[in-house]
């Protein structure tokens, strides 16, 4: 008989980029050390522009004096994948999850990133797809409306996803995203034939198609819960 898989959801708000990394080591080692269960961070983060571990700094198109004029951060991460931006109206999720426990390997659980948003897409009669040959992501045609960017140590996940919900595209102008010169930058605003419901609905259900496709049978839900 199987065990009930629980998955913790922390509601976190509208957070700063390195005070949501610290959050994540931290409870990448409380995870690692079995002191706590499978932990989702659900956050929007302030505009931001974040590097992977492979530093591809030529992929940032303006400086960092010119990042502060706008008001934009920029961090660099031990994520994969290359430079991209985070900002407000964009749903973040961070799983701090045992992938070791559930045997699913990273190539697997970086597909299951990618359905999580493609089917939340298809809820609104979106048809997105996931990235080809030296494609990230998630796009709908040639526009990418989805990031992925993992990290898995010991077994132990962090980082995650991005899901354009409406955020302003003008920021991607700042870089070339996912290193893909000639490719756009979309939302679900913007392909959605339909009228959307409140952002936090669409994190809601951006929440349940990740807990579905990964076996959760319940959710538990903590609004702007501690790392204490």
């Amino acid at each position: 008989m199987r065990i009930p898989r629980k998955l913790e959801v922390w509601r976190m708000g509208t957070m700063n980029y390195l005070n949501a990394l610290k959050l994540q080591e931290k409870l990448a080692s409380d995870r690692k050390a079995c002191k706590i269960s499978d932990t989702l961070l659900s956050l929007q983060h302030p505009p931001t522009y974040t590097l992977g571990k492979r530093r591809t700094d030529h992929n940032l198109l303006v400086s960092e004096d010119e990042l502060k004029t706008m008001g934009a951060e920029l961090h660099y991460t031990q994520r994969g994948g290359d430079i991209t931006y985070h900002g407000p109206s964009q749903a973040i999720l961070y799983p701090i999850i045992s992938l070791r426990d559930i045997g699913l390997g990273a190539r697997n659980y970086v597909e299951k990133l990618e359905l999580t948003m493609i089917n939340l897409a298809s809820t609104y009669g979106v048809q997105a797809r996931p990235g080809r040959k030296c494609e990230t992501g998630v796009w709908v045609g040639e526009r990418k409306i989805g990031a992925i960017g993992v990290r898995i140590s010991s077994g132990i996940s962090s980082h995650g996803l991005a899901f354009n919900i409406n955020p302003d595209l003008n920021y991607f102008k700042h870089i070339v995203p996912c290193g893909l010169a000639d490719k756009e930058v979309t939302s679900l605003t913007r392909e959605a034939n339909a009228e959307l419901p409140t952002e936090e609905v669409i994190e809601e259900q951006l929440i349940a198609s990740f807990a579905q496709l990964l076996n959760y049978d319940n959710i538990e839900w903590k609004d702007n819960a501690s790392a204490s």
